[in-house]
């Protein structure tokens, strides 16, 4: 497209054609203040609601304001973004916002991180002139997500996130007036609909509209009761982003100061989830092996490709979106509930203790793992293998409550045995990190030669759909990779189209980025350079890593002598897998 040429507030800018107004002043450093506007333009997807008009501009030759996010440039078109008139109509756009707003803030789950609260202190609004009726809505409580409406500004980037993005289709704006409301079909509870309980509404939500379930408080009573062993294990993705809760740059690494600050909250033992990731590979690893092998045998009942199950977002969009592939993931439990069974079942027998006695947290970058760690089918006799899911913020508000001076904290080193990883493992956070960790490891299985160079740069990268083929001796592995629900879902129906490239094996993580960009994560508003930092920042510590291949992980090969006997051995099957059930919600 040809440029054309626009000037805003006396500078004049060049854009392609059909840039937004928005898009030329941020291109010469003019900011014009927004709360509906999301543009997630590495996935190329635009919350285009245009609902809030905060960012309304005057157009020469046009008699109304025009929304900045919404109005197309022209060649020759001349913009201000700081006349009496737009000042005095995003004030009174902001008073009316206000006026049908909560006055709860200091209670607030998003006080000190709300768009809102940022935009009326940009503003300097001290009062508000409009008062009468505030629209109302019932609150939905989910194991995962809370949703109170009542503080909902209609801005629609949940809406966008759920159907666009994610293609979930959980969320969508029905009825009109004071009785509008961002809901599921029929006003249904979000437990009772089609939600994978990603968080990723949560994520891009501008205020406490849509916030997780805190279970903080959940920690604090374990941790203060003398009669129970508390164990605490955390995801390879937290330690990429608990930094920028305090005040460091996205992509910071503080494994370290986190174990620190975990000894200092009273855990009895700090571990690692990357020793499951590693558990994860030995079993998953084998079982694609096995499937591979019979292929090639000529067994024709073998289901490849085989898909990656160590995401609950993505296992849950499988069981209610794709009930008819059920039988393809990986049966493997995720890296959370292998580390949960194994620490009640192996790490207790070694204590001495009951599973009962023994109380396991987890630290995730994930709310969908509160949704996983609840189910069911993760319990022994009503007994969780995993008893709390806590994200990474609810951690960073548990080291501020405890006055922990964070950034200042001497590394320390994870407990022994369930705290030794590889760095296979520790890129389990990034999208493509899975794969590459079970390729890492497949490959010298299925050779029986050790690899020359572990990295597989073919498989990293930020593109929502990518395929690459790794040579394994005379098998060429295709391999797929999906990161983001709605990229999932293009995948999956290549493989009921008959799966035309030939796939042997699929990655799926629920969200954006993989891991690193959770629902759970500290907010990024968007930003998908902070999620690109917090992935290289799990490149960099896996290749830090004295050993960076899961079966050579010494603590692994110890659980397998001395207690599982091999890879998907009864016992191994007993612990570490599970089956998937259909889930039929609205």
């Amino acid at each position: 497209m040809a440029d054309i040429k626009v000037t805003i507030d006396g500078k004049q800018v060049e854009v392609p054609e059909g840039s937004t107004v928005l898009q030329a002043a941020h291109k010469i450093g003019i900011d014009i203040p927004t709360l509906c506007h999301l543009d997630l333009h590495d996935i190329k997807m635009v919350n285009k609601a245009a609902s809030c008009r905060i960012c309304v501009v005057e157009v020469e030759g046009r008699r109304n304001l025009a929304p900045a996010c919404a109005t197309p440039v022209f060649d020759g078109m001349v913009v201000r973004t700081n006349t009496i008139r737009v000042l005095n109509a995003r004030r009174i756009v902001l008073e009316l916002l206000l006026s049908d707003h909560p006055k709860d803030c200091l209670v607030c789950s998003k006080s000190g991180d709300c768009e809102l609260q940022d935009m009326a202190e940009r503003f300097g609004l001290r009062k508000v002139r409009f008062d009468g009726s505030q629209s109302t809505y019932r609150k939905d409580y989910s194991k995962t997500i809370i949703r109170d409406m009542d503080k909902c500004i209609m801005c629609r980037r949940c809406e966008t996130m759920c159907n666009d993005v994610q293609t979930v289709g959980a969320l969508s704006g029905i009825n009109r007036g004071f009785n509008a409301v961002v809901a599921p079909a029929f006003e249904v509870n979000l437990e009772d609909s089609v939600c994978t309980h990603c968080g990723q509404c949560v994520a891009v939500c501008p205020v406490g509209a849509l916030s997780e379930e805190n279970l903080t408080w959940s920690v604090v009573e374990a941790l203060a009761d003398p009669e129970k062993v508390v164990v605490v294990q955390t995801a390879p993705a937290v330690r990429a982003a608990l930094g920028e809760e305090f005040g460091m740059q996205p992509g910071s690494l503080v494994t370290g100061k986190m174990v620190a600050a975990l000894r200092r909250l009273g855990f009895d033992y700090v571990f690692d989830t990357d020793f499951a990731a590693d558990l994860t590979i030995m079993e998953e690893g084998t079982e694609l092996l096995d499937r591979i092998k019979r292929f090639l045998d000529g067994d024709k009942t073998v289901k490849l490709p085989i898909l990656t199950s160590c995401c609950p977002g993505w296992v849950n969009f499988i069981e209610s979106q794709f009930q008819d592939l059920l039988d393809v993931p990986s049966s493997a439990k995720s890296p959370q509930q292998m580390f949960g069974s194994i620490a009640k079942s192996y790490y207790a027998e070694k204590l001495g203790i009951p599973r009962e006695k023994m109380v396991v947290v987890s630290v995730m970058p994930c709310l969908a793992k509160k949704y996983e760690s609840s189910r069911e089918e993760f319990t022994v006799d009503g007994n969780p293998d995993v008893d709390v899911s806590i994200s990474t913020r609810e951690l960073a508000h548990l080291i501020k409550k405890a006055n922990i001076d964070f950034n200042n904290l001497e590394d320390e080193e994870f407990d022994m045995p369930l705290g030794e990883s590889t760095g296979a493992a520790v890129i389990f956070g990034a999208t493509g990190g899975v794969i590459e960790a079970a390729t890492r490891t497949a490959y010298e299985l299925f050779t029986g030669k050790e690899l020359d160079k572990v990295d597989f740069e073919q498989l990293r990268g930020m593109d929502g759909v990518r395929v690459a083929t790794v040579k394994m001796g005379d098998l060429d592995l295709n391999i797929g990779i999906a990161h983001g629900l709605g990229n999932a879902r293009a995948l999956l129906e290549e493989v009921k189209s008959g799966n035309p490239r030939n796939l042997h094996a699929i990655e799926i993580m629920a969200c954006p980025g993989g891991c690193v960009g959770g629902g759970g994560q500290p907010y990024h508003h968007g930003n998908m350079e902070i999620i690109k930092k917090r992935a290289e920042a799990i490149y960099r510590e896996d290749a830090g890593k004295p050993i960076r291949k899961s079966h050579e992980n010494p603590a692994i090969k110890e659980l397998y002598e001395t207690y599982l006997g091999h890879p998907m051995s009864e016992k191994a099957h007993a612990l570490l897998h599970t089956s998937y059930t259909p889930k039929d919600r609205v």
